[in-house]
């Protein structure tokens, strides 16, 4: 992965570049900047890490994985320490640390990539994917590498992609078999302008909000619901309060694992390649763990007596999405990342 000859970003007051970082960014930069090995000549540099699950969830296991490889290919001269639970702040708040150096590598949704990469939002579309085994053919391939590239003019190296599982509705109210079930329902998003416009497009109203604050909010009654996959409805608890969950399977993105543009240009090639190894070798990893959880959270919750259930028309919900389509996919750039992942469809 080569990253010469893109050009550096500009100023984060231009469209698009990412938001300045607060004080406390600032601060948590310092001290990382701080204790890294690579200020000072020394045998080993230890890569810092950030992930929001916690330590145990299939993408910090696999970051882990990637750091004994790490240390094992480099004869010990690399290692990696990992910052799990959201210790550095939110991934918006880590995206900017890692784009000027202040954390070396970042495993992010793609949801804080979009308003800044638009081929980013390509995977994000909803119903773009037959199923998980066609995403992960597809950016496994051809089209994930032109996403993992297009994040460097942003000091980004794109690295590998994790799996985050299709994302479904869950409420308090009721099973979701056709969007007029989501009608005047308030379901949490991401803070991102293309889930505002699936959720909306689907009938129901977007409530942008952390994941953090969910819970407390569907305890009362602030939102009525939210979207996400297996692992991540179970672990947070939310099916404690949300007791419907409806299989609309409406986005299969991935995750990414990114590295600040900043240290990446300062290793030697050898360095590099051992990194993007490491980090492409821990991607079958985290898929087992992540079958394996998906298989776990399925048996929890039915445990549980959570209401689970099929879509009766499915087509009626791509066909409510399809203004999303028009409005997000609007380059020639975008439309040929459509069009190649489509042609790896099992159906093409």
């Amino acid at each position: 992965m080569n990253a010469g000859g893109v050009s550096r970003p500009v100023a984060s007051g231009r469209k698009g570049a990412l938001w300045r970082p607060d004080r406390r960014q600032f601060l948590t930069a310092s001290i990382l900047l701080a204790g890294s090995s690579g200020c000072t000549p020394s045998p080993t540099r230890t890569l810092r890490a950030a992930e929001f699950h916690p330590e145990d969830y299939p993408t910090s296991r696999a970051l882990l994985d990637m750091g004994r490889r790490l240390e094992g290919y480099s004869n010990g001269r690399m290692r990696l320490k990992l910052y799990p639970g959201g210790q550095l702040g939110s991934e918006r708040d880590t995206l900017e640390l890692a784009t000027f150096g202040g954390i070396d590598l970042n495993r992010v949704a793609l949801a804080p990539l979009n308003s800044i990469e638009p081929l980013t939002i390509v995977p994000s579309l909803p119903f773009l994917f037959d199923d998980e085994a066609h995403m992960r053919r597809a950016m496994d391939g051809a089209p994930g590498e032109d996403v993992l590239k297009s994040l460097a003019p942003h000091g980004l190296i794109g690295l590998c992609f994790y799996d985050s599982g299709a994302r479904s509705i869950y409420n308090v109210s009721g099973p979701v078999r056709r969007p007029e079930d989501l009608n005047g329902l308030k379901v949490r998003v991401q803070s991102s302008d293309l889930y505002v416009s699936l959720i909306e497009a689907l009938g129901a109203n977007a409530t942008p909000m952390p994941l953090g604050e969910i819970y407390q909010a569907l305890v009362q009654g602030v939102i009525d619901g939210a979207e996400n996959n297996w692992p991540s409805f179970e672990s947070t608890r939310h099916y404690e309060v949300a007791r419907y969950y409806s299989l609309t399977r409406h986005v299969i993105a991935p995750e990414v694992l990114v590295m600040s543009r900043t240290v990446w240009e300062n290793l030697s090639s050898s360095d590099r390649d051992i990194i993007l190894k490491s980090a492409r070798e821990s991607v079958s990893v985290m898929r087992g763990l992540w079958d394996e959880k998906v298989d776990q959270s399925r048996q929890t919750l039915a445990q549980s007596g959570v209401q689970v259930n099929e879509i009766d028309d499915i087509g009626a919900f791509v066909e409510r999405v399809q203004p999303v389509w028009k409005r997000f996919v609007t380059s020639p750039a975008q439309r040929a990342l459509v069009d190649a992942i489509r042609a790896m469809s099992t159906a093409a």
